[in-house]
This record gives structure tokens, sequence and C-alpha cells, in this order.
């Protein structure tokens, strides 16, 4: 009895009592949920349906922690006197880094991001509207949020650009809508700014060669941008944005349902009517346009269930840019392909048909279909270029589960035409010159198989044969192992073959704008590539929140790279190179989430990327052009209350090699020291601030390059020529581009939804 004195008080202070309740987020309940209390061992798993119950000690337990890979994690106050223990009802926030998206890039499955044996990095729309202006921006823009990838400015006249992932250039990654390959060769350098941030759901970049799966141009990496499910959208969505270089976009689209059948049809609008030249060279500093892109996209009901998806767009681009005479007033209207004053005009005409098909009969049977078609009419001063291409491209895949493994095949078939004015596109015969339009028909077989003999191991193996006719049977070979040695660590080992056929002239467009002479000096066959990359992710919970790291460790060796020779100032030469190049890196990214809702990302890349070069039989190695040594990036978001959140964005890009140019002296004559061949490093901040309104409207503005940065020479070359009309000396050249001329700009946007 005395003992049970001794006891009582402590029976007194502990005051026990349950607490249950269900967590969700916006997509619904969460599963397997972690509930537990802070500092301290007691915790519990919300079972399939998000609910939880456990046993808390209200004289000690004052904060109840509720973590999901994914989302935010939260800390609520036991101490509250307004809280429900009987029904609590908890709301976590998705992560902004889509650390629980499901993937399907890296095997054509479908895979949570975390489980994936390849490593596939997200970029989710709303990490992308939380740091970019929505409506003003696009997939070239939205590039500065992916570690290791950067916008490659590849004209300082006209702006056109591409995607560069790990050093390598724009037409070496292959650019995939719904995972279907459709952006080569001519849309890699004309169609991507047209792909607005409206239709996006999510980006999925797999870095390294994924020839096996997607085939030619995946060299260096995909990016498969995942179309926003129709399901998920408002009736109507209106986004209009405006900024202080008089640039207007609007972003509208609206949800129709048939029965069952939902369908989203979206419109993209932009248009840009400025001159300005503060660097002197008598050139616009930036572009004018006028874009359109509509969208369409069905989700056909079907009894079965199975889907059945049909996608399309139609995009239109003017643009221009030249001489102030040349721009001001509509002129260049008249003004294409004057010989006395000079600009660059480039109309682009594409349209798109894509989506998938699953079939009924066997369980697991799919086929994915596209059909591009795009037409360029341009002038770069008074040389005329026009280029049509249409792409056909069907897959037919079925998986196949035996056991532990778990296979996949597939039958492709892509047809390639293309045709255009330059002599890519001709041949002598008898003497005279004839239209030989190119023609590739490329049938390919897959098989994939992956494999998982434990818990912690998964394995996946996979190999692709294509047949070209003019180089015979290519194989793409590739391998991938995932090892967890805990829940939350994980190490990933790439190995894979790429490579790509050289469509010269789709891909370089540096042989018309510019006044130099194109040479040819031997057929060019397909470049080739082998790669290893090595990765580990951990993923954590502390620091009063959680985060993750994730460190890349990449080689890729190239054989037969085709590279334009600048040495000699009238010409660029392309020819096989004999002996090989490679790139070579680490690169990091730590993202963390605190419990008061304050999140970053930061992230670097550090890479060297060179080639060979054969002068007299001795080999000289080389730094590749516009491969910046460093990058880096740091994201951070800070919310003010549930409504409001300033998000700020910073960008670091290293010396670069640049090509070898030389300017022209005041009379007449070209210097004989050229321009430095090292770029200086320069960076870029960002501010986005967004707001919710009472009427659950949005509003956003801010300020992009905010300490108005500027490239300090002008791109372009012997644009003062005094023998020549400006633009038009036998010296003028515009590759001297590597860092944007735009300069500050204050963007102020609104958003409207409205749901039935």
């Amino acid at each position: 009895m005395k003992y049970l004195f001794l006891i009582l008080p402590f029976i007194i202070n502990a005051q026990l009592t349950n607490v249950n309740g269900v967590v969700k987020s916006e997509s619904g309940t969460l599963g397997y949920a972690s509930v537990s209390l802070l500092n301290s061992e007691n915790g519990v798993i919300s079972d399939v349906n998000g609910y939880f119950e456990i046993e808390i000690d209200l004289s000690k337990d004052n904060n109840l922690l509720i973590s999901y890979i994914g989302h935010v994690s939260k800390k609520i106050s036991l101490t509250n006197k307004n809280l429900n223990f009987n029904n609590l009802i908890v709301y976590l926030e998705e992560d902004i880094n889509g650390l629980n998206e499901i993937v399907v890039t890296g095997t054509l499955k479908d895979e949570y991001v975390t489980e994936s044996p390849v490593k596939v990095n997200v970029i989710t729309a709303k990490k992308i509207n939380s740091f970019l202006p929505s409506a003003g921006t696009n997939i070239t823009k939205i590039v500065q949020l992916i570690n290791g990838a950067q916008e490659v400015i590849a004209c300082g006249v006209c702006y056109t650009n591409s995607i560069s992932i790990n050093g390598l250039e724009g037409p070496y990654t292959s650019v995939l809508m719904d995972g279907i390959p459709m952006y080569g060769n001519l849309a890699s350098v004309y169609g991507l700014n047209g792909i607005p941030n409206m239709i996006i759901d999510r980006l999925e970049i797999v870095k390294g060669p994924s020839s096996t799966l997607y085939g030619s141009e995946a060299v260096a990496g995909v990016i498969n941008i995942i179309t926003k499910n129709t399901k998920d959208q408002p009736f109507i969505s209106l986004d209009v944005q405006a900024t202080s270089h008089l640039e207007s976009y609007l972003n509208m689209a609206v949800t129709n349902k048939i029965g069952k059948t939902i369908g989203y049809f979206g419109v993209n609008w932009d248009r840009k009517n400025d001159y300005d030249d503060y660097n002197n060279d008598g050139f616009g500093d930036d572009i004018n346009l006028d874009r359109i892109s509509l969208f369409n996209k069905w989700n056909i009901s079907r009894k079965s269930k199975k889907q059945f998806i049909i996608s399309s767009r139609y995009y239109f681009e003017d643009r221009r840019n030249g001489v102030q005479e040349f721009l001001k007033k509509g002129n260049y209207k008249n003004l294409r392909g004057s010989e006395k004053i000079y600009g660059e005009s480039i109309y682009t005409y594409r349209f798109e048909l894509f989506g998938k098909y699953e079939f009924d009969f066997i369980e697991d049977f799919e086929v994915n279909y596209s059909y591009s078609k795009h037409n360029q009419n341009s002038y770069y001063g008074s040389d005329y270029y026009v280029a049509n291409q249409d792409i056909f491209f069907t897959q037919f895949t079925l998986s196949k589960k035996y056991n532990k493994h778990d296979f996949l095949y597939g039958l492709s078939i892509k047809n390639n035409l293309y045709d255009d004015n330059t002599i890519a596109t001709e041949k002598v015969v008898d003497g005279d010159i004839r239209n030989n339009a190119s023609n590739q028909f490329i049938p390919g077989l897959l098989v994939q198989d992956q494999f998982k003999p434990s818990d912690k191991i998964s394995l996946v193996g996979g190999l692709r044969l294509d047949h070209f006719k003019d180089h015979g049977l290519i194989f793409a070979p590739n391998f991938h192992i995932k090892y967890n040695p805990g829940q939350w660590l994980a190490f990933r080992l790439n190995v894979g073959t790429g490579f790509r056929l050289v469509n010269l002239f789709t891909e370089d467009h540096a042989f018309v704008t510019g006044q130099r002479e194109v040479k040819i000096v031997e057929e060019l066959q397909p470049e080739k590539s082998k790669s290893l990359i090595l990765n580990t992710n951990y993923i954590y919970t502390g620091f009063n929140g959680s985060g993750n790291f994730d460190i890349d460790l990449f080689y890729t060796y190239f054989s037969n790279k085709i590279i334009p020779n600048y040495d000699i100032q009238k010409y660029i030469i392309y020819q096989n190179s004999e002996g090989y190049s490679y790139s070579k890196g680490v690169s990091g990214a730590w993202n963390h989430s605190f419990l008061n809702g304050i999140a970053f990302t930061l992230n670097f890349n550090h890479q060297v990327v060179k080639y060979t070069e054969n002068n007299n039989n001795i080999k000289t190695m080389l730094d590749m052009e516009h491969s910046p040594r460093w990058t880096a990036g740091l994201n951070i978001k800070f919310p003010i209350n549930n409504s409001w959140s300033i998000n700020t964005s910073s960008n670091y890009v290293g010396i670069m090699q640049l090509p070898e140019v030389f300017d022209m002296l005041n009379n007449g004559q070209i210097s004989e020291i050229s321009r430095p061949q090292k770029s200086q490093p320069f960076s870029l901040h960002n501010v986005n601030i967004n707001g919710k309104l009472s009427n659950k409207n949005e509003v956003y503005f801010g300020i992009l390059n905010m300490f108005n940065f500027r490239q300090k020479e002008s791109p372009l070359v012997a644009y003062n020529d005094p023998n020549y009309n400006k633009g038009f000396s036998p010296f003028f050249d515009s590759s001297y581009a590597y860092a944007p001329n735009h300069g500050i700009e204050v963007f102020v946007g609104y958003k409207f939804n409205l749901t039935k």
C-alpha cells in the first residue's frame, strides 16, 4: 500500500489522452504519413486512408509533427484550446521540389520519383509559378530551375536559343511532350519558345544518354514536358501579364465536358514591340515578336476505363530584330530581304498532334503516336532561308511481368522528312544542281527488363536497335542499378550509350546569320556517346523541417563529334572529328523546407567539356565553346501568411570559352588581336511576389534581372565596318553572345480561375 502513495503523484501528473484524425492534401488523403511527438520517440503511421490515432501525455507533450514525402511537414501545438483531439484534420502543402511525384520518363513506367532506378529530376508547376512570372514563362526560361541545365543563346541578332545539359549543346537534348519525341532538329532551335507554362503540369528531366528509350537526339539527356490533366483543371482560367519592356502576355483556358469525356482548350499570346540599344552597336538588344500558341487536349471516356488521349497544338511566331529602321513602325514586313537595311525576320508555323491509346484486348499494351509539321520562312539580312519538316512517330509498347522481372517490349517507327533551300538538300547530277530532300525512315526495336531481386536493389537493363538507310543498324544499350542501404538513402549507377544523326542546317543556323561561307568537307556520320552517372540521394528530417541532398558524378565520352570550325574568318567548316570529346563533372542540390513554410533550393554544377583538334597530326585538347565551368542557383520561398509569399531566385554562370572573333578597326581593317576568348562570370537575380486575394484569384508582380546585368561587349562583330551598310560586312558575325542584353524588367500579372 505504501508503494501506491509513491507512484500516485506520477499518475496524477500524467494526462494521457488519444488524438485521432486524418492527414490530407489538395489531391486527397495521404496514406502512410508519419505522425510523431516532437522530441519524443513516440510515433505512428497513418493507414491507407490517412487515418491515425496516437496516445499523448499533455503534461509533457507539446507538439505533434506530421510528415509525408513530397509535402511540407507541419507542427501542431497540442496546447491549442481550439484543437479537436477526436477529429483532427491535418492539411499538408505539397513541397515545391516534387519528391513524391509519380514519374514515367526513366523507365516508361509509372513510379514514384524516390523509387525509380533511373534518377529523374522533377520541376513541378507549383515551383515554376513560385519563382517565375507565370504568363510570360516558357520552357526555355524554366531551365534556370534545372540543376546542370542552361539556356544557350545561338545568335546575337535573333536570339534563338536552345537548352544545354551538362555543357552539351541543345540538339543533344531530346525534348518530349507527354513522353513522345517530337522536338528534334529544326524545332530544337525554333520551336521550344512556343511551349507556354499554361499547359505544363511538371517537367521530368533525365540526365545522360537515353537513346535506348527515345532514340536519336537523347544524347545529353531528356526533358519530358507532362501536360496538365484535363480532369484537374478549372472551368475557366485566365492569366494576364505586362512588363516594363512593353511585353504583353495572355493565357486563357477553358475546360469542357461532353458526357464523360473532358476537353481542355488553351490559348497563349505574347507580344513585344520595343527597341533598345544600350550597347550602341546599332542593333536591338532583344527580339521583337508576335506569338500565338493554341492547345487542345481530350481525355476520351471508354467503358473499359483504358486511356485514350488526343492532344494538338498550333504555334505561330513572328520573330524579328535588326537595326532601328528595320523595326520601327512595322517596316520589317516590307524590308524582309533588303540588301541595304539589315534585319532578321523569322516566321515559324508549327502544328502538333500527339497522344496515346491503351488497347482492350491485351493488358498493358498501348501505342503512343505523334505528328509534327514545322515550316519556317526567314530572312537573315538578304539571305533567304525556308525549311519544312514533317516528323511521324509511332511506338507500340507491351509490359509483361514474370516473377520479379518486369519486361517492356517496344516497336517504333519514325519518319523524318526535311527539305530546305540550302546545299544540305542539293545534289549534283550531270553538272546540274537538283533538289534532294532528306527522308529518314527509322524502324526500331526496344526491350527492357526491370528486376528487383530484393527490397534494397533494383536493376534495369535495356537495348534499342534502330535501322537507318544510310548508316545501317545502330545499337543503344543501357544499364541502371539502384541500391537502398536505408529507407531514406539511395545510390544509383546509370550507364548508357547515345547516338545522334546530324541534321546540320536544321540545328546550327550560323551559316545564314552572319556572312560566313559554309564548307562541308566530307559526309557527316552519326555521333555516338557513352556515359556513366553516379547519383546519391538522401532524404532527412531535421533542422526544424525536412529536405534532401542530391549529388551527381557524370562522364560522357563522344566519338565522331561534329564541331564547327570558326578559325578561318570567312568560313564555317564542318567535318567528322578525328579525335574525341568529353563532358565530365559533379553537380549537387540541397532542398529544405522549414516547418514555418520557408523553403530553399541550393544547387551547383561543375563541368569540364573538351574536344580534340587535329592540326598537322598534332592533337590538342580545347574547351568546348559556351560551356561554363561553374553554374549555381539559389531559390528561396518566404511565406508571409497563408495567402502571400516572396520568392527569390539567383543564378550564377561562370567563365566559358567563346569563339575567336576579331573586331573591325575604324580604318576598315580587321584587328590582329582577337576579343577575349573567355567570358566574364555573371549572375542574375529575380524576385516574384505571389498573393491570393479574398476572391481566391491571384496577383503576382516582381523584378527580373533586378541588378540590370547586361553583356559588356556587343554580341556582334564587324557591325561598324565603314565599307558596308551595317550588318552586310563580309566579316559580320553574331556568335559572340554568352549572356542576356535584356536588362532589368518589372512585371505584374493577374490570375483568374472559375469553377463550375
